[in-house]
């Protein structure tokens, strides 16, 4: 399984970005997707996630309300629209899959992509 991330880049705070996942190998519309993100010397936080199976969404409490996530099962996508950006949501944030219905942490991810960097200037 492959997971590509698409669509960071630089933004002011306050702005939006879109950032898109794409998996191919093989379906995922029972796995979970998500987002983790992971500044340099930091450890990888969980940001969100949307279960395959009911479609139950869960988000860290620093992005609630700014964040959404969404899929596209039939396309295997998966997207996260971010909202109202800030200065420390500057991170690398990566594409993850986890063949789970709940919440789930890094150690039980299946599959990583190889991440995308958002960048918020104040």
């Amino acid at each position: 399984v492959q997971l590509v991330e698409s669509g960071g880049g630089l933004v002011q705070a306050g702005g939006s970005l879109r950032l898109s996942c794409a998996a191919s190998g093989r379906s995922l519309s029972t796995y979970g997707m998500g987002w983790f993100r992971q500044a340099a010397g930091q450890k990888r936080e969980f940001v969100t996630s949307m279960s395959g199976t009911d479609s139950k969404t869960f988000y860290a409490n620093s992005v609630k309300g700014r964040f959404t996530i969404s899929r596209d099962q039939a396309q295997n996508t998966m997207t996260l629209q971010m909202n109202s950006l800030k200065p420390e949501d500057t991170d690398i944030y990566y594409c993850a899959a986890a063949p789970f219905a709940r919440e789930w942490g890094v150690r039980e991810v299946s599959y990583w992509g190889k991440g995308t960097l958002v960048t918020v200037s104040s």
